[in-house]
């Protein structure tokens, strides 16, 4: 006896044969993405006992904390336990936060996992993400009435997400960055342009370059400009050149007055004392150093090379200048959200390194079995996925028992197949 099973499962002549390690293959990679994202953070425990956490996946929700009311964010496992059904804004990652959920921003729910919590978190910072707003252009994301096909990018300084056609700044063909930040945030962070203008990678746009207005930080030094191709180049300023010129051929006249000299000698000697304390101030400076090569503003963002905060000065005049514009976590390694992806990864790839059962079980089967399993997988990725898009589309958080229906009403289908084949003898 032989069943008559469903032959649209069979491959065709002419269809696309898929290996079962490519299958595997493209599941481990959507696997690897989420916990890049959400590996670095707990979804069964509330991180509120953690404190400010250097950085985890946060969420917004809309029902319980709407726009006109206080901001407030929430952790991995409150978005799954305590906001189940609730519209909620995926802020991806932020950094130094403790999650409010349950505090008094939330006048109708408890936190399920903590019932007792401080009222606020004084240390959070909100911006308009929090109320599902995003960029300069204040819009949701994603925005039904923008159809202008376009990338969101996160600024390392103040975490808000921008379009990239709203930096102001584009970046060179075939060239990488791994930050940005915003034009916003190197108006208030200025000193950063000193570095922006030998490290950073883009390059202004049309309607920026109709701006420009380099700003000099020492009338005696020439203007380094960033080119196309990243390399600087320098050029002397129209009017500020010749402005030092001649206060240099004037101070290169001799006197004709013995009191002049006098009087200049010893002002000299008060200028000279002067000038060797700032230069032992500044000779352990990188930013002082920098500085005397150029440096040249711009109204627009900044793109960001990989290992750019390394290279940051860490003389004391300078952290303090980090501490007083609350940016200490530039200095930070473990801030980077490459880092904070990373460990997700890494985390991922212990788990992975376990006995597998799926392994386990290909191994004990033959050739036809293998075949089979690949096309049963390929009808639940299907299914899975059409059954998740629904929630994704109501924007909906997926639940345990929402997954458990799934498999549930998969398994009744699977009963009513098999018990309507067909048998015939052969």
């Amino acid at each position: 006896m032989a069943a008559n099973e469903d032959k649209q499962k069979r491959p065709l002549a002419d269809d696309p044969i898929v290996s079962l390690a490519e299958v595997l293959e493209e599941n481990e990679l959507l696997e690897s993405e989420a916990c890049a994202v959400l590996g670095g953070s707990d979804s069964d425990k509330c991180s509120y006992s953690e404190g400010y956490v250097k950085r985890q996946a946060l969420y917004a929700c809309n029902t319980c904390t709407p726009k006109g009311g206080q901001p407030a964010g929430i952790c991995l496992a409150c978005s799954y336990k305590c906001h189940e059904g609730h519209e909620l804004f995926e802020l991806y990652t932020k950094r130094n936060f403790r999650c409010d959920c349950g505090n008094s921003k939330f006048s109708d729910l408890q936190c399920k996992f903590f019932s007792e919590k401080e009222k606020t978190n004084c240390t959070n910072k909100y911006n308009d993400n929090f109320f599902g707003l995003y960029c300069t252009c204040k819009r949701p994301y994603p925005d039904p009435e923008d159809e202008t096909p376009d990338e969101m990018i996160q600024c390392v300084v103040c975490e808000d997400w921008f379009h990239g056609r709203h930096l102001g700044a584009v970046l060179p063909d075939n060239v990488e960055y791994q930050e940005m930040a915003c034009q916003s945030c190197m108006k208030r962070c200025s000193f950063l342009w000193t570095y922006a203008t030998h490290w950073s990678v883009n390059k202004a746009t049309d309607a920026d370059n109709s701006g420009l207005s380099p700003k000099m930080e020492d009338d005696n030094v020439d203007v380094c400009t960033v080119q196309e191709n990243g390399d600087s180049q320098n050029q002397k300023p129209k009017g500020r050149a010749m402005k030092n010129e001649e206060t240099g051929s004037k101070h290169s006249e001799p006197s004709t007055s013995c009191k002049a000299e006098k009087s200049e000698a010893a002002n000299g000697d008060e200028a000279s004392c002067s000038v060797e304390e700032d230069a032992a101030k500044n000779a352990g400076c990188k930013l002082q150093q920098l500085k005397k090569t150029g440096s040249i503003q711009r109204e627009c963002a900044t793109y960001w090379p990989r290992n750019w905060r390394n290279r940051l000065c860490t003389c004391p005049s300078c952290m303090n200048l980090y501490k007083e514009l609350e940016i200490s976590f530039l200095l930070d390694e473990f801030d980077t959200v490459l880092a904070y992806e990373n460990k997700g990864k890494s985390d991922e790839e212990t788990d992975s390194e376990r006995c597998d059962p799926l392994m386990t079980a290909l191994s004990n089967m033959n050739r036809i079995q293998q075949v089979e399993l690949i096309y049963e997988y390929n009808d639940l990725k299907s299914e899975l996925k059409d059954y998740l898009k629904r929630f994704a589309d109501e924007g909906k958080v997926v639940t345990s028992e929402d997954i458990q229906q799934f498999f549930e009403e998969l398994q009744s289908k699977k009963r009513r197949r098999v018990d309507g084949m067909q048998y015939f003898c052969s």
